[in-house]
């Protein structure tokens, strides 16, 4: 029998940027707080640091047969490097969601660009956080994750002493995602946030 709620987030980017943390705190919010079905699954290139990385995370209301992302519904690309390698995966009603500081050649219009970086470092003085201020964004745009368990999970997650300065970067990426025109944006995204319009 067809899943068809599944959904498919891939989270993308150069090692050292968080992105794996980012999808690990997205999966404990969908599973632990949200109570759906999640796998998280990983992959960087020997080079680590600097090499370019994914993580997935696929969730269901019902149990997930296979845990990697086939048909990706959407795709965070932290670096133009990341954009051009895993787009290839990315449904046709798919988005993309890219910094727009670090990725500026972009294969799809149905795209939504934030400068992730720039309001890690406005908000909290720490570039180091713009992983946080993406998932926050990735959150909202993706309809699939309440935001309190999203939070609560970031808070359970950080290291000891980190908690502040990363819900402050969260929270700016949720509020920079309210401010997407949702008209705008594919159809596919559109429909999870009808009842809110």
């Amino acid at each position: 029998m067809k899943n068809d709620d599944r959904y498919e987030i891939r989270f993308s980017g150069s090692g050292g940027q968080g992105i794996i943390t980012a999808a690990v705190v997205m999966a404990d919010a969908i599973g632990r707080f949200d109570n759906n079905h999640v796998c998280q699954t990983q992959s960087y290139g020997p080079e680590a640091r600097g090499g370019k990385s994914k993580a997935e995370v696929v969730l269901s209301s019902s149990p997930i047969d296979y845990p990697k992302a086939l048909n990706v519904d959407l795709l965070l690309a932290m670096t133009q490097t990341s954009c051009d390698a895993y787009f290839f995966d990315l449904k046709s009603d798919g988005l993309l969601v890219v910094d727009s500081d670090l990725v500026q050649q972009l294969p799809t219009s149905r795209s939504v660009t934030i400068p992730f970086t720039k309001i890690a470092r406005e908000e909290t003085g720490k570039e180091l956080v713009a992983n946080m201020v993406a998932l926050g964004a990735v959150g909202f745009l993706s309809g699939k994750v309440s935001l309190d368990g999203l939070e609560k999970a970031l808070l359970s997650r950080v290291p000891k002493g980190t908690e502040e300065m990363n819900f402050k970067a969260l929270s700016a990426g949720i509020r920079e995602a309210k401010k997407i025109n949702l008209y705008e944006l594919p159809r596919s995204v559109l429909t999870e946030w009808e009842d809110e319009l």
